[in-house]
């Protein structure tokens, strides 16, 4: 069947952008808004396929209920002559994946700025109850200016969907980039995207992947049995607080990694706020964890030097916020069904002034009146008590 020009009377196909396994990628123009588009089309002899067919359906439901700067907006979904096909926002950029190559290496400032950004986006998507499944460098695009975004939630999971006991005999995701435990067929969690944005750094920084094999069951072999070159052998510029960082994340056991993307980005902003070669005025990572840099300073006793862009934010934030009197303390959010908080997530605290109440004079007149007489009373208590006593 030949790919129609123009989809749902609406998106005209223009430009090819990408191809792979499943679909192609375009980019087009949205007639209606009359704005660009990148229209993602499921190849045809899928789109014939019902499981295909979900797993399209599946990504388009799980990523356009993300809203996150660090994420490509999906804004349709349709089904139009055959084709299934998915429009989301146009960003002009390059795969991460394809940086890597072109770079083979990069600064540790440099690393560090797309890796939180990956790790905002990531980590918006596990407070939402997803887990991407299939993080890696190809799924990920950079623009001129700097900006990640992560796509392609085409094997994401539901986290109230996936049962700790549960097996599969067919493993989804990238053989280089999956976790030990997909590698094994058990369940995914948001400690497996964790692992996967380990690969991604580790490859960033030394040039290499951590795990090479010719083919896929070596790789999951290794991923679930081989433990990975410290970074530094390769990279001795590395500083060491980063490859502890690194050799934990890859760790075998979920267990002993970072359990969100989160804590891994706050990590690693922190080390970004130390690093004297980093560029703190870049906005990208400001955005993505400014709430984070606010709180690591506040919680440390340290004065925060922050951005223009931030001081204005935070003036035009607690400008119209009431003044200090009393503390609330507000519990963060549960990863997944279970009641117990993470050890490694905080509290946040917010402080509330109660606006001062003007004087109730009426009260107090009342309040000295009744003082009055009860004072009153105590004399006639002596007459009739003690004087007319018999």
């Amino acid at each position: 069947m030949e790919m129609p020009s123009l989809l749902n009377d609406r998106y005209q196909l223009q430009d090819t952008l990408g191809t792979g396994g499943m679909a192609v990628v375009y980019k087009a123009r949205d007639l209606m808004l009359e704005r660009n588009v990148a229209v993602k089309v499921l190849r045809e002899d899928f789109s014939k396929d019902p499981a295909f067919r979900e797993r399209f359906r599946q990504e388009a439901r799980a990523a356009a209920n993300l809203s996150h700067p660090n994420i490509v907006t999906v804004h349709d979904f349709g089904l139009d002559q055959g084709h299934l096909f998915i429009v989301m926002e146009f960003m002009p950029g390059t795969e991460l994946k394809t940086l890597i190559k072109q770079k083979e290496r990069f600064s540790i400032s440099e690393a560090l700025e797309l890796m939180i950004q990956a790790c905002g986006g990531i980590g918006y998507a596990h407070r939402a109850g997803l887990v991407h499944c299939d993080v890696k460098p190809h799924n990920m695009l950079v623009t001129p200016e700097g900006r990640l975004k992560v796509t392609d939630f085409g094997i994401a999971r539901a986290l109230s969907t996936i049962s700790p006991d549960e097996q599969s005999d067919v493993v989804w995701g990238s053989p280089h980039y999956f976790s030990p435990e997909q590698a094994g067929g058990r369940p995914p969690s948001p400690a497996s995207d964790v692992y996967s944005l380990g690969v991604i750094l580790y490859e960033m920084v030394t040039g290499r992947l951590p795990f090479i094999a010719s083919d896929s069951a070596e790789l999951a072999r290794m991923h679930r049995e081989d433990k990975p070159v410290a970074p530094r052998y390769y990279n001795n510029s590395i500083p060491s607080a980063l490859e502890e960082i690194i050799l934990k994340v890859l760790s075998k056991e979920p267990s002993s990694r970072y359990r969100t993307a989160d804590q891994l980005g706050r990590l690693l902003l922190g080390l970004y706020d130390t690093n004297p070669d980093s560029n703190h005025t870049m906005a990208f990572v400001n955005d993505t964890f400014q709430g984070a840099r606010l709180q690591q300073a506040a919680s440390n006793g340290e004065k925060l030097d922050f951005t223009p862009q931030e001081k204005q934010a935070k003036v035009e934030s607690v400008a119209d916020q009431p003044k200090v009197m009393e503390p609330q303390v507000v519990a963060p959010m549960v990863i997944g069904s279970s009641a117990e908080v993470p050890e490694d997530d905080y509290y946040e605290e917010y402080w509330v002034e109660e606006d001062e109440a003007p004087i109730d004079w009426k009260t107090w007149v009342l309040g000295i009146l009744a003082s009055l007489l009860l004072i009153g009373l105590i004399p006639f208590w002596f007459y009739i008590y003690i004087i007319l006593k018999p």
